[in-house]
């Protein structure tokens, strides 16, 4: 039995929670929020051992076996590093940091400690995604020539509000920019060359921003992120015999269409959860193996993917204290 504890309570944490009592041999021995009475209220729904009104007492908690942490990005720094100072293995939300300095310390840490950290990027674990890949490697439809992927919600302006909040790390790139470009990095790799504009609102955050990563031999990715109008939010992969479409909404469990020769096939694929279980049970098996870095979500790929967090930034003039 591994036993879980949650740190920080908000929809999110609900969903991974939910998904975590799907799974015979994993407990959710504790949660933390910073408010005890938040913590109750939660604990309450999943069986929850332990409630802790601090960050603190739950990395303190000899129970606990890993634990996830589901705090706002600027918060994820500090609170992995009390976790894995305190021993505890970590299953950190996307995006891992707020810049690769930070991811760097993290990694550091976990390798001095000999303590397992991962990135949640749940979409890598998703049975659908895990198909697009391997039928990509397989070279079935050929080699990959361009990639198209979006991911666009619209949200009520609310200049406190996560999203909205340059001091929460709001803006669409951090919070759903951040799923093309992981498509990109797990399909095509780390481009060559990279470009970027944003429409940047009166709270200083990139409310929408258009990214195009070059490749060698003309490969292409054209991606896109907003927080102020919806999208398809799918992802178009197109080959040399035929393409690959990744349903709405594609960073989640979702179906897949193979278009070949003028014909069309659509995969579907039956998940009972929410689909966080997929990693989840990942965790549990690399903490099972004694295992320190997992073997697909590795840390090479974390430091890419916030590099290029990094450089879009850059790009686009988008600056976080």
């Amino acid at each position: 039995m591994v036993h879980w504890g949650i740190l920080g309570c908000g929809k999110i944490a609900h969903k991974f929670a939910k998904d975590l009592l799907t799974i015979h041999n994993a407990k959710l021995h504790a949660v933390a929020s910073r408010s005890l009475h938040k913590a109750q209220e939660f604990g309450n729904n999943y069986q929850t051992s332990s409630c802790y009104g601090s960050y603190e007492e739950l990395s303190l908690d000899p129970e606990i076996d890993v634990i996830y942490i589901a705090t706002p990005h600027v918060f994820h720094y500090e609170n992995t590093i009390m976790c894995l100072s305190n021993k505890k293995a970590v299953l950190c939300e996307k995006p891992f940091a707020m810049n690769t300095s930070q991811v760097e310390k993290m990694i550091a840490l976990a390798k001095k400690n000999q303590v397992f950290l991962m990135e949640a990027l749940w979409t890598y674990f998703l049975p659908h995604y895990q198909y697009v890949l391997d039928k990509i490697e397989s070279k079935e439809l050929g080699e990959v020539k361009a990639l198209k992927a979006d991911f666009g919600f619209s949200t009520s302006f609310d200049p406190d509000g996560r999203v909205f909040n340059k001091k929460l790390g709001g803006g669409s790139l951090l919070d759903v920019g951040i799923y093309p470009l992981f498509a990109a990095l797990s399909i095509l790799g780390y481009p060559e060359e990279i470009n970027a504009k944003a429409t940047i609102g009166k709270t200083g955050v990139d409310e929408t921003c258009t990214m195009q990563l070059q490749y060698k031999k003309d490969v292409t990715a054209s991606l896109f992120s907003a927080i102020t109008q919806k999208t398809n939010t799918e992802a178009i992969i197109e080959l040399e015999k035929g393409s690959i479409i990744i349903n709405s909404r594609f960073h989640e469990p979702s179906s897949v269409t193979i278009q070949k020769e003028g014909k069309s096939e659509v995969i579907e694929f039956e998940v009972n959860t929410n689909g966080y279980s997929f990693e989840a049970i990942h965790v549990q098996e690399m903490l099972l193996q004694n295992r320190t870095e997992s073997t697909i979500m590795t840390f090479e790929k974390s430091i890419q993917l916030i590099t290029l967090l990094d450089t879009v930034r850059d790009k686009i003039g988008l600056q976080y204290q």
